[in-house]
């Protein structure tokens, strides 16, 4: 007994069918090819990229030029993959119903199921990857002209999937980043035997990578610049009265940084005369968005060899300056040397709870010194980064002398104004 003819009864012969085997076997070597591609490009070892750059050739070069692009590679290969294997899926359909019937439903699911799976695991996955395996560099110049025309008919479908994929690789990156920042914070508060210091120091690594530059950098009016047009007597005054090492250059105003100024560069010049032109000394300044994390700028810093960068907003006007020290104190905390003075020139110690502020003091720093926990003034403070500008977001309006403002148990009063600029802040702590 035939037990086929309970499974399966076939049709007259159809001469089309020769046609449809045709472009079947045609799509299974478009999806060995593809499938190949993925697998020879990335397996290329430094020593097969060497041999190609050798070599001038047409598929070399378009060979370099997938390479330098693999975001765009990945998702074509991708794009090209499942467009035919979905083609290669419908087409057994198509060949299968055209041969005959099942006489039960549950066996045509297996049977085109089973068939599908094997041809597109076998011919198109299995069989050209490990043949692009082992010959990464043969199969990768056979197919690099055709996969480069690819890659220019998919790159808007090619561009979306990238950026689709980047935007949320960003968002899971942040919620993983987050969520080990606040577990790290809650080690170090819970955890005692380490001194202030240590903790200071464990608490600075972990708020490392959510610090702004804003947050840290010197104040527009707090940076000591030179005039383009300054003679150099008057420059080797600034770098003596100054102590810096490297100095801005404006023409006409801060907006307009020209160059930095190393202190270094001018030391086989020291004797010459105010017509000297130390302008041509110059070194090109380094510019960096007021919102940029200082991780990421510190890693700028060690690759482009740069110590100090201008801190601009989104208009391009001068916001302050920061440098590599303003970021490793955020780490280490004050770090001193020769030229500083023992104690912070920013406050005064009156007693217990009263202490005396300048104006332009960072938030950061009041609430270290005063012994507040970090972020203490974060649900009023708004934009404020310093403590005059947390008494003018406080009172919404300038504050005369005398004036106060007062949050969470903290009494700001006006010592001293300069015009209309908060200089000095006596400050009162409630414990």
């Amino acid at each position: 007994m035939d037990t086929s003819a309970h499974i399966f009864s076939f049709y007259p012969f159809d001469p089309q069918i020769i046609v449809l085997f045709v472009v079947l076997f045609l799509l299974l070597i478009c999806s060995a090819l593809v499938s190949g591609s993925e697998t020879s490009f990335f397996s290329l070892s430094p020593a097969n990229i060497n041999t190609i750059r050798k070599h001038h050739s047409k598929r070399s070069k378009a060979i370099l030029d997938l390479l330098a692009k693999q975001d765009y590679l990945l998702a074509t290969v991708l794009i090209a993959n499942n467009l035919v294997n979905i083609c290669i899926v419908m087409l057994c359909d198509n060949i299968i119903d055209r041969l005959g019937t099942f006489l039960s439903p549950v066996w045509a699911f297996v049977i085109k199921v089973v068939i599908v799976t094997f041809l597109l695991l076998l011919f198109g996955e299995i069989m050209p990857k490990i043949f692009a395996a082992y010959n990464p560099l043969r199969f990768a110049r056979f197919v690099s002209v055709p996969l480069s025309g690819l890659v220019k008919v998919f790159k808007p479908f090619a561009t979306v999937l990238i950026r689709s994929s980047n935007k949320f690789n960003e968002i899971v990156a942040r919620k993983k980043v987050n969520i080990s920042m606040d577990e790290l914070s809650n080690a170090i508060e819970i955890t005692g035997n380490q001194t202030a210091e240590e903790k200071q120091m464990l608490s600075g690594i972990v708020n490392f990578v959510n610090t702004e530059v804003q947050e840290i950098m010197k104040l527009r009016m707090d940076i000591v610049a030179l005039d383009i047009a300054d003679t150099f007597v008057h420059v080797k005054e600034v770098i003596i009265q100054s102590g810096f090492s490297r100095i801005p250059v404006y023409e006409e105003n801060l907006d307009d940084i020209r160059g930095v100024l190393y202190v270094k560069d001018m030391l086989p010049y020291i004797g010459e005369g105010e017509d000297f032109d130390w302008q041509k000394y110059l070194r090109k300044p380094y510019f960096v968005p007021e919102h940029k994390k200082i991780n990421d700028l510190l890693e700028e810093f060690q690759n482009d060899k740069v110590h100090m960068a201008i801190v601009v907003d989104e208009y391009g006007a001068t916001q302050g300056l920061v440098s590599l020290e303003d970021i490793l104190e955020e780490i280490v905390g004050e770090i001193t040397d020769e030229s500083d003075v023992e104690e912070p020139t920013y406050y005064k110690k009156l007693d217990e709870n009263n202490y005396i502020f300048d104006g332009k003091a960072h938030l950061n720093d009041f609430e270290r010194v005063v012994g507040l926990e970090e972020d203490y003034f974060k649900d009023v403070r708004g934009g404020a980064e310093t403590v005059a500008g947390l008494m003018l977001e406080l009172k919404r309006d300038f504050l005369r002398k005398g004036e106060y403002v007062s949050s969470r148990g903290v009494l700001f009063t006006v010592e001293a104004l300069e015009g209309r600029r908060i200089s000095k802040v006596r400050v009162n702590i409630k414990r």
